[in-house]
């Protein structure tokens, strides 16, 4: 596919779970995609398809250190993080210098080749929130010093140099603040809640539920939070402030450990574990500005995209004698 307004793009993190779904869907629409990664979480797996297209580069390179592309660049995402607690806990420091220097090496590689620059942070940043559904103008309810500050606090600090550069006129800067995500390609190992059920359901082990499971999470599917990744870089002008991306379906976890019990056949069952310091008791994005400045909104509900999320798992850590039980009922909704 080619496209009259084909542009240069490069997606930092791009080998990651979302990352790589970008890619692919930025090459669907015509455009040659540069994916720098430095593989600390992303997968060689996720990109391999991506390099049949002609249009397609990959950089090893840690946005820790200053980012060097040798070519003229239109777009810049930056979704160069660790985004699941273990990942982000398992280097703090790297964590926070990745999303703080990090973000200020891409700002100033943008600044320098002109192009549009588009900021991933995250629904972590409102923290344990006591507002709810949380809207943008929400400041937050964070632990600057727990175990989680690396991951929270380098996101405030990254969304402060990115309007730093709005004010002072130095870039065009999007910042999207994106809520639970799930889908095909997510790590079986990355700790979050739907990869952590399905990998357990499908491996027989216990099904881990932190706390009474009353704690809620809103679940956007990736090609969704990708749609609204692209609209937001793609208006004609700049929101003034960050905007929420994630669908505002709420579910309890343990309404989801039950989904996900009755489509999988499982042995498992499902057991409790303290909850873990700072984790939000309920978290809901408020998704008017997204309706209003991008016509956003998700259209992939949690029962039409958790059956392709098991799916792909069934196809990663089943054994092969089960797998068709299992892809038979996650294609069935079961």
């Amino acid at each position: 596919m080619t496209t009259p307004n084909r542009m240069t793009i490069l997606v930092a993190g791009g080998a990651g779970f979302v990352g790589s779904h970008l890619c692919e869907t930025l090459l669907k629409q015509g455009h040659r995609v540069i994916c720098l990664d430095s593989f600390l979480t992303g997968r060689e797996d996720n990109i391999l398809p991506l390099c049949a297209y002609d249009g397609f580069r990959l950089i090893r390179h840690d946005v820790s250190q200053p980012v060097r592309v040798g070519e003229r660049l239109d777009r810049v995402y930056n979704l160069a993080s660790p985004a699941s607690p273990p990942h982000y806990q398992a280097d703090p420091v790297h964590t926070m210098m990745t999303n703080v220097a990090g973000t200020l090496h891409l700002l100033t590689l943008a600044e320098t080749q002109g192009a549009r620059f588009l900021q991933a942070s995250t629904s972590e940043v409102y923290g344990d929130p006591d507002i709810h559904p949380q809207p943008e103008d929400y400041v937050g309810h964070v632990n600057c010093t727990g175990p989680r500050a690396c991951y929270d606090e380098g996101k405030r600090a990254a969304e402060a140099l990115c309007y730093d550069f709005v004010r002072a006129g130095r870039a065009d800067v999007r910042v999207a603040r994106i809520f639970n995500t799930y889908g095909p390609r997510m790590r079986a190992d990355d700790g979050r809640i739907v990869s952590n059920m399905i990998v357990q359901a499908l491996t027989g082990a216990p099904m881990t539920v932190y706390g009474d499971g009353s704690q809620t999470r809103s679940f956007c599917y990736v090609s969704d939070l990708v749609a609204g990744m692209i609209a937001l870089m793609e208006a004609k002008a700049a929101p003034a402030t960050p905007v929420n991306l994630g669908n505002p379906e709420e579910f309890r976890i343990i309404e989801l450990a039950t989904l996900v019990r009755d489509m999988i056949p499982t042995r498992s069952r499902i057991v409790h574990r303290p909850l873990p310091q700072d984790d939000p008791k309920r978290r809901r994005p408020d998704i008017a500005r997204a309706r209003e400045l991008l016509g956003w909104q998700p259209r992939v509900t949690l029962a039409q995209g958790l059956p392709q999320t098991v799916a792909f798992f069934a196809s990663v850590v089943q054994p092969p004698v089960a797998k068709k039980t299992v892809l038979m009922g996650a294609a069935l909704g079961r």
